[in-house]
């Protein structure tokens, strides 16, 4: 039996063990650890799992031990498992997935040879339909690569990069989610200034991204299948409604505004690992 252990209840940790256990994972094989003893009675009575206030026990016997903390917490949690790990009877894979944080920086605070897999996820891993890119350090073969993406393929889409890659992987997915409901909410205040309802104009904007991305989900799933900006011509006929909205998009700097903003987050990203 594969015994996981989660350190950090947060929206991260909650959304990765909501996947491993909704894709048939026992959850009396799952142990999460939080400082905050109310949180760990909300996710115990909600999934029937295991949980403490200490690290080290989270750590004891896991054989894939995840790491699901802010960036600047990562160096204590390392230190106080790390002699756990160490003495654990079976090999433990940490596996982290703080923005920023390098696989290098973990592996200095880890036992000599510890194997390490870091992971960019998002939120969207709630409702499986999560977008995660992972990368192995030095210790990591690739059968300890492959096992950590078949436990997040409970979550989702996973990928597999090479470690440079990730902070623009945290631009692009690690951070999008928020960038589409802010365009949602974007629609939902325009529509409601062009005279509708908010709940109506909230229910049409909702459904509408919904639509579009299931639409851009068929395409890539589909070999020939069109990609968004097929799609987005097919529904811009010359002349029309939305050539004349997404040409206000354009002269607005509408690409110009995400590629500032993503280049931010990328940014951040290379900080945090810094810092």
């Amino acid at each position: 039996m594969t015994r996981i252990g989660i350190i950090g209840g947060g929206n991260i940790g909650e959304a990765l063990l909501s996947g491993i256990i909704g894709n048939g994972t026992d959850s009396k094989n799952v142990i999460v650890s939080d400082p905050a003893a109310a949180r760990l009675e909300q996710l115990k009575e909600k999934y029937g799992l295991i949980t403490t206030e200490d690290s080290q026990e989270a750590a004891d016997g896991a054989d894939f031990l995840f790491i699901c903390v802010k960036p600047d917490i990562v160096p204590v949690v390392l230190e106080s498992v790390a002699e756990t790990v160490e003495k654990n009877d079976n090999e433990t894979v940490i596996v982290s997935v703080a923005a920023g944080v390098t696989i290098n920086s973990i592996e200095t605070l880890l036992p000599a040879g510890t194997p390490v897999v870091r992971v960019m996820p998002n939120t969207p891993m709630l409702v499986g339909k999560g977008a995660s890119a992972l990368a192995g350090g030095r210790f990591a073969d690739e059968g300890h690569v492959e096992a950590v993406q078949e436990i997040m393929s409970a979550t989702g889409t996973v990928v597999k990069v090479k470690e440079k890659d990730i902070d623009a992987v945290t631009a692009v997915s690690g951070s999008g989610p928020a960038y589409f409901f802010m365009v949602t909410e974007a629609m939902i205040d325009a529509g409601v200034n062009l005279g509708l309802p908010r709940p109506l104009a909230q229910e049409l904007a909702i459904a509408t991204a919904d639509g579009a991305a299931q639409m851009m989900a068929q395409g890539q799933s589909q070999e020939g299948g069109d990609d968004p900006v097929t799609l987005r011509t097919k529904v811009s006929s010359p002349g029309g409604t939305t050539s004349a909205a997404t040409r206000v998009l354009d002269e607005e700097g509408l690409r110009r505004a995400f590629y500032k903003a993503m280049e931010a987050c990328k940014n951040r990203s290379v900080e945090l690992g810094e810092s």
